[in-house]
């Protein structure tokens, strides 16, 4: 009886995260109460409160190595952007040509958000289409373009995407690995709406729009740098120390704290606090890493419970593909956040089911880091986009929606094609 309540209380939450805009509550506070009641059922349920306790901070372990990673990539990013760190990428672009400049905006999406993250990306990149495109229909579909390739190149890098990175601090997959054998699937999952897109602006033109000048430049590079070459490091300092990646990425987080505060060092105390790490810490969103907290509480006590194992083994039994599995996972992640899908999975499926760097998690990766883009409130990306430039949802389904599921399984069946190849090869 215990087993069914927590479960209608996770179904229960789970439809009012997918119905945010609807029921205007934000997720975060429907995550939260999510995860805290379902952890109250198990307390009841369990033979005894230390017998409880010991198992949530067990789980609550995991979960904030999780956290303090994205707390820790998050302020570096806001660290950068806050000098205008982004602008030696923006600046180098100069092209009038539609076509060209929404290949060059792709491209840049995708690389960079597998060096910061997605939604950090999809939001410097959306500025920038605001500061080069001056009709507003134009930069719905550049924009669009953006949520794709975003979350296509963050699903590649164990930086890129929230879940890529679940799975790499989890231990299902490993850097080098994952980038090996997702970046072309990836790259051809934004290339594919990319190639339709730029038949619709063929020999189109843009105005040119007056830039402002950076005041301080050098400082802006300096801290771009800084910060890009530290976020890449993490996977290097893991590698090397064999230490969690959240602990990387809090001493790159330190780093960039002293690099910041020698660079203002003798400035008014207005202008050093503006600047400073600690303004950055305000600015993050701190409420998403609340709705990873509660949902990924919630679906930790799903697993205490015993009912991820039950459900695996169903899958397992009914569905013995793990390319469908992780297909019906990345449809799925358009319309539920894809977070806690990929959670459920690493709960679902143990290491001695999948052994590190096996097929059935790389799929996953590929498959929850893209699928979000086929509805505009599938990714944190989109929801970002979303508000900035005050896209419609039906506009979006309309017109964006088939290319990117075109996009999506293009690139699965191109990892397929891949595997197939290399195990006839072996």
């Amino acid at each position: 009886m215990m087993t069914g309540l927590v479960v209608v209380i996770f179904i229960l939450g789970y439809i009012a995260i997918a119905a945010e805009h609807k029921i205007r509550i934000d997720k975060a506070a429907t995550a939260l109460v999510t995860g805290v009641f379902c952890w109250l059922i198990y307390f009841f349920y369990a033979p005894s409160i230390a017998e409880s306790e010991g198992e949530l901070i067990h789980h609550l372990g995991e979960i904030s190595a999780i956290l303090f990673f994205l707390l820790g990539a998050m302020t570096i990013v806001e660290v950068v952007d806050s000098h205008n760190g982004f602008d030696l990428i923006t600046g180098s672009i100069h092209t009038q040509s539609k076509p060209k400049l929404l290949i060059l905006i792709t491209l840049i999406t995708f690389f960079l958000s597998a060096i910061l993250d997605n939604l950090t990306t999809a939001i410097v990149m959306t500025s920038l289409c605001g500061k080069l495109l001056h009709n507003k229909n134009d930069r719905l579909w550049f924009v669009s373009m953006v949520i794709i390739a975003a979350n296509a190149g963050g699903a590649w890098s164990p930086l890129g995407d929230v879940t890529t990175t679940m799975l790499w601090i989890g231990g299902q997959i490993t850097p080098l690995n994952i980038i090996a054998k997702t970046i072309l699937p990836s790259l051809v999952v934004a290339l594919v709406p990319l190639l339709i897109l730029t038949t619709k602006f063929k020999n189109q033109k843009i105005e040119s729009k007056d830039e402002q000048k950076n005041k301080h430049p050098k400082e802006s590079n300096i801290l771009l740098f800084t910060g890009t070459g530290l976020l890449v490091f993490v996977p290097v300092f893991k590698t090397v120390t064999h230490m969690p990646p959240f602990m990387g990425m809090l001493l790159a987080l330190g780093i960039i704290w002293f690099v910041s505060s020698i660079i203002h060092h003798g400035k008014h105390p207005e202008e050093r606090y503006k600047y400073s790490v600690t303004n950055a810490l305000r600015k993050i969103d701190t409420s998403s890493i609340l709705f990873f907290l509660g949902i990924l509480l919630a679906v930790s006590a799903l697993q205490s419970f015993g009912v991820l194992g039950q459900l695996a083994e169903l899958t397992v039994k009914h569905i013995k593909n793990e390319y469908i599995t992780g297909t019906l996972l990345g449809i799925f992640s358009a319309i539920i956040d894809n977070v806690p899908l990929v959670a459920a999975a690493q709960g679902m499926f143990s290491l001695d089911m999948f052994p590190t760097d096996h097929v059935f998690w790389e799929f996953i990766a590929l498959s929850a880091g893209t699928g979000g883009s086929a509805i505009i409130i599938g990714s944190a990306a989109g929801v970002a986009v979303m508000g900035i430039e005050k896209i419609d949802f039906f506009w979006y389904l309309k017109n964006i929606s088939w290319l990117a599921l075109l996009g999506f399984f293009a690139g699965l069946a191109l990892y397929i094609l891949q595997q197939w190849v290399m195990t006839i090869r072996v």
